[in-house]
């Protein structure tokens, strides 16, 4: 199968394995799939960029700023509000005019966008009061290509350790790849080393 979204390539991977012929590469594209979704669970969020835009709806907490998923770049970031919670989304916002995002480093870090933050006096987040029927709804839509703007480095080398684990594990019954002087040689724990260098990238609560 062909990898889709996947966080290393198959020539990468082959080079991390010393693998020079070709007879395991769909079973490596398949490996290198699970992987990468496996780091997207252990962080809570993907690495990957959406080629297109699509809208999804956030509760504000505040006036002024609003947590979001991770925001890949500004190009087709479009942010309205439903400013009397019948939702219906009728007035658009305009960046830098109207709103900021932030981390404002993040483009320049190659890093995702987390926040919107008002900076237009005259324009806020609408919150609507829990007592009205209307006061669950999401005030504000945000269209935007989500994800991450590039691979982490440390991502791809995470993926293709894991990879390399789970490549190694159909020559390795219950985990023990072979006999040695002090008895079995055994695999250490699938993902221990993943787990640790994804951590710095986990989101503890998705937006």
């Amino acid at each position: 199968m062909a990898i889709t979204n996947g966080y290393t390539t198959l020539a990468n991977q082959k080079t991390f394995l010393s693998i020079t012929d070709s007879a395991d590469d769909t079973l490596l594209e398949n490996l290198i799939e699970s992987a990468s979704r496996s780091i997207d669970r252990i962080a809570n969020r993907r690495f990957y960029a959406d080629s297109s835009a699509s809208a999804r709806t956030y509760r504000a907490y505040s006036n002024i700023y609003v947590f979001v998923d991770d925001i890949s770049s500004t190009t087709g970031l479009i942010v309205k509000t439903d400013d009397d919670g019948d939702g219906t989304f009728e007035t658009t916002l305009t960046i830098t005019t109207d709103f900021i995002v932030e981390p404002m480093t993040a483009i320049a870090k190659d890093r995702p966008i987390t926040q919107l933050t008002i900076v237009n006096t005259a324009k806020s987040f609408p919150i609507f009061p829990g007592i009205f029927s209307n006061g669950l709804r999401p005030g504000v839509e945000v269209t935007a290509k989500w994800g991450f703007p590039s691979v982490p480095d440390d991502i791809e080398v995470a993926t293709q350790i894991l990879t390399a684990d789970l490549y190694k594990r159909k020559d390795s019954p219950g985990g023990v790849l072979g006999l040695g002087d002090l008895g079995a040689i055994r695999m250490t724990p699938l993902g221990r080393d993943v787990t640790a260098m994804v951590r710095a990238y986990k989101k503890e609560v998705a937006a």
